[in-house]
């Protein structure tokens, strides 16, 4: 009797099953939209169980086929390939935001007036957010995916980024004709910008007294103005791309910097614009460049330092410049040159009375057309580096003289650094009667440090009594 009744049971499911396409496990109402309803409060359902050499032998499996992988303690599916399906570990300290109202609790914590960011969170961007009010990063993170697609719009008619900096990457800043930044640090402060895009700003705004603000891959459409940067202790910019579509200044920096560095990108300055302004003088600790730039525009490139600097040039010697458009200035450039004024001649005279050898001054006067890196003596006839590179330079010479009173001496033309002779520069001469100019070339190499001086003397290796010296010309370049 009991298998008949069994037998009947299943026949029944059976035409149920036929009938319906369903098949409700403790339940004679399966949902709808489901082929098997099983319903439980004591258990699971248990999927067939396999380690990953048996799951990876199933021959031609079929696509949504699903397996528990004893091996690696997860489910697996099948869709092409086998896919895992990850745990859902939920990110902390994270929120996704989609919509201005994700952030209800940032507004609320800045009190209604400036959405104030949880420190050391991550706030992804999902699309176009608006926001009418401010936002204090307050150390936390706020990034994108696509650049091009998740955009942070500011419609507060204020700076969007005020109070303490944060970290920004893979998004769009649309400025809403405001200020992008307008952030006062405690000197210690970390602003990072990654793959970023700055649009429709009145100005890229105020940083000051940061202790870093980094900047890499950044792009600047359509703003009017600009960076005020001011006491940053090391400010870093690479891959800056300020282009034609921008008006007004693209950096006006003064203040204290420790370090200063900005390189490879194109920055455009047009009639009535500035790339870069310098001319607050501001002050570099350690070192500054600027290095693989493009500098183009019919506007002024750089606004130079108005003290500190060289005829012709913008920067200071902290400063490594090496961009194209603009001078070069470096080190490696440093040079310089002084030549006699007197009439070509007559010349100028110097008494010679012993064997010391001395500077070649007289009462003559010199002038000096090139200097860069280097400065020289009231008299202009002495050349100081100014460089922070020690360095090897070039240093050639002439002179045309005559010597009276010295028939049958030797003389010897030297150059001379911090006073003492460079033994391997000498050019010897011998005075054989008082009419007889003589032509005069000095070449040698000579290792400088800031401070050092060159000169070219003169010095008497034979006779005695006072000699006059007579030079028509005198000249000096080193590079």
């Amino acid at each position: 009797m009991r298998y008949t009744i069994t037998f009947l049971s299943f026949l029944g499911c059976f035409l149920t099953l036929n009938m319906t396409a369903q098949v409700g496990i403790n339940t004679t109402s399966p949902d709808p939209s489901a082929v098997l309803d099983i319903q439980s409060e004591v258990g699971g359902l248990l999927t067939p169980r396999m380690t990953s050499t048996q799951r990876l032998a199933i021959s031609t499996p079929a696509q949504g086929l699903l397996v528990y992988d004893i091996t690696l303690e997860s489910f697996y599916y099948y869709e092409g390939g086998w896919q895992r399906i990850s745990i859902n570990n939920s990110r902390v300290n994270y929120k996704l935001v989609k919509d201005a109202s994700d952030l209800a609790e940032e507004l609320a914590a800045g009190g209604g007036s400036t959405y104030l960011l949880n420190s050391n969170f991550l706030y992804e961007i999902n699309g176009t957010i608006v926001l009418g009010a401010p936002i204090n990063m307050n150390g936390a993170y706020i990034e994108g995916v696509d650049s091009s697609q998740d955009i942070l719009a500011n419609t507060s008619g204020v700076a969007l980024f005020q109070g303490s900096p944060g970290r920004i990457r893979n998004i769009t800043i649309s400025g809403g004709n405001a200020p992008i930044f307008d952030i006062t640090g405690t000197g210690s402060d970390l602003l990072v910008v990654n793959n970023t895009v700055f649009t429709g700003a009145s100005t890229m705004g105020t940083l000051h007294s940061l202790g870093t603000a980094f900047f890499s891959i950044a792009q600047y459409v359509n703003n009017n103005d600009g960076f005020d940067l001011s006491d940053i202790g090391s400010l870093l910019m690479s891959n800056v791309f300020w282009t034609t579509s921008n008006t007004g200044t693209f950096a006006t920096v003064s203040g204290t910097f420790n370090n200063f560095q900005m390189s490879s990108g194109r920055i455009e300055a047009d009639a009535g614009e500035v790339g870069i302004d310098v001319s607050a003088n501001p002050t570099i600790v350690n070192e500054a460049s600027l290095n693989g730039l493009s500098f183009v525009g019919a506007g002024t490139l750089v606004s130079g330092y108005t003290t500190g600097s060289y005829t012709d040039f913008s920067f200071t010697t902290d400063w490594n410049v090496n961009c194209s458009g603009i001078p070069t200035e470096t080190d490696d450039q440093s040079t310089a040159n002084f030549y006699s004024t007197a009439a070509i001649t007559t010349g100028f005279s110097q008494s010679i009375t012993s064997s010391t050898a001395v500077p070649i001054v007289g009462n003559g006067a010199f002038d000096n057309t090139e200097l860069f890196r280097f400065q020289s003596n009231a008299a202009n006839n002495r050349l100081i580096y100014e460089g922070k590179k020690i360095r090897n330079f070039q240093v050639s010479a002439s002179l045309s003289v005559r010597v009276s009173g010295a028939a049958g001496n030797f003389y010897s033309f030297i150059i001379a650094k911090n006073g003492a002779v460079v033994d391997d520069s000498d050019a010897l001469v011998l005075i054989e009667n008082d009419t007889q100019i003589q032509s005069v070339s000095i070449n040698t190499v000579v290792t400088m440090e800031s401070g050092d001086f060159i000169e070219i003397y003169a010095q008497r290796l034979t006779g005695s009594g006072t000699d006059t010296l007579i030079v028509f010309s005198e000249n000096l370049t080193i590079r």
